[in-house]
């Protein structure tokens, strides 16, 4: 399948499977801690997709790229992940999304430092788009307690910051790299989860069996692998800025799912943030993908593939 539809069919599977995430990952915590939920839930994914792989005779990352695996890991599982679960315990919804948006922000900045600022096209998008998601995190109840807050902040800097060293890290190619990262960060967060002292007495009912199974398989396995895919193939301008559309999705389910309104002025906020994301598409596709290093990322090249 060609770039050209590859590509939009990645972002749309960010958009139907994350967009709902937040809900699923509240529901999930009903009956989980929040690390040992987030390290089932990448321990299951990884070895789905790794089984999958494995049948297909994939190589397993080399013994040069499993220390960057476990970096990218400790970033997007743990920090990313696990922290944005942890902080859903105490941070209101409204909060988390503004929090989240800054993503694109972070990741324009980092890309900056490596010397390949973002156009002025682009910034503009951004600076629209994360416009749209404050107004509609200050239509909820924007409230946190600080801890819970600044562990937003440091989840948002943790996943920005490793999705932009993907691209310039040897690591495998492909489904392998999310399938390796997530069994990686997957055993990180047990780890943790057990050594602050978080358990699972009992079985968890089964709308948080649901919840785990959702952002499992949908969120995880083909979510993860289709962000990868576009933080080897787009501009980051472009593959994070699905975190603008989905605190609008997020408001669509409210509106489908608990009878929520929705007033003229939230949907100015959405069509402020459809307004940004698509400026940073088309100046994205005027640029074309970032270059880094010696190809589209600087990952290894399978021994089947040199």
């Amino acid at each position: 399948m060609r770039k050209t539809t590859l590509v939009p069919l990645a972002f749309i599977s960010l958009l139907a499977f994350w967009g709902p995430g937040f809900l699923a990952i509240r529901i999930g915590l009903e009956g989980f801690p929040p690390l040992l939920f987030m390290a089932a839930r990448f321990l299951l994914a990884g070895s789905i997709l790794m089984a999958f792989l494995l049948a297909k005779k994939t190589p397993l990352p080399t013994a040069r790229q499993w220390p960057s695996v476990c970096l990218e890991a400790l970033l997007l599982m743990v920090g990313g992940g696990g922290g944005v679960a942890y902080a859903q315990l105490s941070v209101g919804s409204g909060l988390a999304a503004v929090g989240i948006a800054t993503v694109p922000i972070w990741a324009a900045l980092f890309t900056g430092l490596f010397g390949q600022w973002p156009s002025r096209a682009e910034w503009i998008g951004i600076t629209i788009g994360f416009g749209g998601v404050l107004f509609l995190g200050l239509r909820g109840e924007l409230r946190a307690d600080p801890r819970g807050a600044l562990l937003l902040l440091s989840s948002s800097l943790a996943w920005a910051l490793g999705s932009i060293l993907s691209r310039r890290l040897p690591l495998p190619r492909g489904a392998m790299a999310a399938a390796s990262e997530m069994l990686a960060g997957g055993l990180m967060m047990a780890l943790l989860g057990t050594v602050m002292g978080e358990r699972i007495p009992t079985l968890p009912p089964l709308r948080s069996l649901a919840g785990l199974l959702y952002i499992s398989i949908p969120g995880s396995v083909i979510a993860f692998s289709a962000y990868l895919y576009l933080l080897e193939n787009v501009r980051p301008a472009l593959a994070t800025s699905y975190t603008y559309i989905n605190p609008a999705i997020a408001l669509a389910l409210g509106v489908f799912l608990a009878g929520e309104t929705v007033t003229p002025a939230e949907l100015a906020a959405v069509a402020a943030i459809l307004c940004g994301v698509a400026v940073i598409v088309l100046s994205s596709r005027d640029r074309g993908p970032s270059p880094s290093g010696s190809g589209p990322r600087a990952r290894d090249v399978p021994p089947a593939a040199s």
